[in-house]
């Protein structure tokens, strides 16, 4: 689960990414606009996994060892 938050919250800054700086939306291209339901339901799973990747923040990691 972490992971696939990890891949949407990076669609989604990618995608704002190139909004901020080429007026380009990149979801919006490929799913038919940005009213269309595919990209109101990626722009929405972008949202709730960014969401639910806030507890990241708030949790400790535990450091794997180097060889």
């Amino acid at each position: 689960m972490e992971r696939l938050a990890l891949l949407f919250v990076i669609i989604g800054a990618l995608n704002w990414g190139l909004i901020g700086l080429f007026q380009f939306d990149l979801v919006a291209s490929l799913f038919g606009g940005a009213e269309s339901i595919v990209s109101r339901i990626v722009y929405t799973l972008v949202g709730l996994f960014g969401v639910y990747a806030i507890k990241f923040l708030f949790t400790d990691r535990e450091e794997t060892p180097t060889r």
